[in-house]
């Protein structure tokens, strides 16, 4: 399994593939595989005859997986300026994204957020010194030399439970059982646990003589006045919220959810509770965008479909500019001239739709609309596109926005169970299914055979084979680079 960068800077720019990390995959049955080499544009494995003869394992004879011939656009049909890579696309949109101003929420609703400011501590934490665990409060040189053959024995003076706010004190020779939590007497510097006592309650025999500082929290060991108890930038979960409640913080600053608008575009749409007519589909794309801009961290609104008369469909864009800050049209658009959808957004703002080299969904658009110039990202109406286009674009933009420093997913290299077919200048995503290989690393197959939907297909994938613009064939046993579509990551 081969390495890739880190990919924590932000500064906006895509290269490549960010990431690699060990993700915890199913385990695949033994697939044996021949060395690989490289010749020009295509992964190909060694001849099986020639594996043989080598005393290797033959490779299984590979099954050929092609997605349907990608019209490329003919030469001098289209303008290079609108023909971009997919680094160029995720650039311009990155660049373009707003950068939420902070808000200020209750700790509670901040969970997930990255901290905005520096929360200082205005208190020692602990407040006070303090037992750390059930047990006897001792000075440890009377306990020196305790065991369970020479137990050191002390008189029992009183006992301290959390809560308990009234000073106490003990001497040499003297005890105060504690409980967890609970106020240190003054004079002791280590508590004996309870099982290495025999309880005694005016009396006690001490069987092990810890040193001093054993199982004591000083006030202030945790946080100290003055000290920043959550940085800026620090993602807020259950142990932070426990800090800044500790520190007396009902309401934290935090970079905000992004809100995303997401609409669909197309004639031949229906709401899901409608029964579609001949010609007629269900919008999907709009509920499964929507769940997926949640899933990375927006706040998104599902708009539905975009309404067929032009002053109401102009209405509902400029609403959603002022309510968004960032919308999303999924839609099937005019590759020549401009349809309803393209006229109201170009006068909006400057709108552009362009080819971008990866399939599937080429056609792609983008453009800062409103008076705020709010971006807005067209993506193509047909459901496994949409959501590959989300992947590719939406999600870097909406971690972006929220602040995060891993914009994309993380990224492995794993092996091809079976041939994988590419156009030449066209970066591929499949959806596929990974797995942990049993002798160490992992290995990859499209999902179905072709002969099933392609939304079922879809729904069974757990990852997102990715190939290069410059590679034509991956042979079966041939390295890939597979994108795993962890929910959340």
């Amino acid at each position: 399994m081969s390495g890739q960068s880190d990919g924590e800077d932000t500064g906006g720019a895509y290269r490549g593939y960010r990431d690699t990390a060990q993700v915890d995959m199913p385990m695949a049955p033994p697939r044996p595989t021949g060395p690989l080499t490289m010749r020009g544009a295509r992964i190909v494995t060694p001849n099986p005859a020639h594996a043989a003869a080598a005393g290797e394992p033959p490779v299984p004879g590979p099954r050929t997986v092609a997605e349907p011939a990608i019209p490329l656009p003919a030469a001098g049909s289209m303008p290079v300026s609108q023909i971009w890579t997919v680094e160029r696309h995720l650039d311009e949109i990155l660049a373009a994204v707003p950068e939420p101003h902070p808000i200020e929420l209750a700790v509670l609703d901040a969970q997930g957020l990255l901290c905005a400011e520096e929360v200082a501590s205005q208190r020692a934490l602990p407040a006070f010194d303090q037992a750390a665990l059930d047990g006897y409060a001792v000075r440890a040189e009377d306990v020196v030399g305790a065991s369970p053959h020479v137990p050191v024995e002390l008189a029992v003076v009183g006992e301290s439970v959390a809560g308990a706010g009234a000073p106490s004190s003990i001497g040499p020779g003297l005890a105060l059982k504690v409980a967890a939590g609970s106020m240190l007497p003054a004079g002791a510097d280590a508590v004996v646990p309870t099982v290495w006592t025999d309880q005694g309650a005016a009396r006690v025999a001490v069987q092990a003589g810890p040193p001093a500082g054993s199982y004591v929290r000083r006030t202030g060991d945790d946080v100290a006045p003055g000290d920043a108890a959550v940085q800026v930038g620090t993602p807020i979960g259950p142990a932070q919220i426990s800090l800044l409640a500790a520190v007396g913080r009902e309401r934290v600053l935090v970079r905000p959810r992004p809100r995303i608008a997401v609409l669909c575009a197309g004639p031949e749409l229906v709401d899901v509770g409608t029964v579609p007519a001949p010609g007629q589909v269900v919008d999907v794309n709009s509920y499964a965008l929507a769940a997926a801009a949640r899933d990375a961290g927006a706040e998104a609104y599902r708009s539905g479909i975009l309404p067929s008369d032009q002053r109401r469909l102009t209405e509902v864009l400029e609403s959603q500019l002022l309510r968004s800050d960032l919308v999303l049209i999924a839609g099937t658009f005019a590759s020549e001239g401009f349809d309803m959808v393209q006229e109201a957004l170009a006068e909006l703002g400057d709108m552009r739709f362009r080819q971008v080299t990866m399939y599937p969904g080429p056609a792609q658009g983008f453009g800062r609309l409103g008076r705020d110039e709010v971006p807005v990202i067209c993506i193509p109406g047909e459901p496994v596109a949409a959501l590959v286009a989300f992947e590719v674009f939406v999600r870097p933009a909406i971690r972006l926005m929220l602040g995060k420093r891993q914009l994309f997913r993380r990224t492995v290299q794993a092996i091809a169970a079976q041939q994988l077919l590419s156009p030449l200048g066209y970066r591929q995503y499949l959806h596929g299914t990974v797995m942990r290989h049993p002798d160490g690393g992992y290995v990859v197959e499209p999902v179905g055979d072709g002969t099933e939907a392609l939304l079922a297909r879809m729904a069974r994938a757990n990852c997102l084979i990715v190939i290069d613009e410059d590679v034509t064939e991956v042979a079966a046993g041939g390295l890939v680079t597979v994108m795993p579509l962890l929910l959340g990551g």
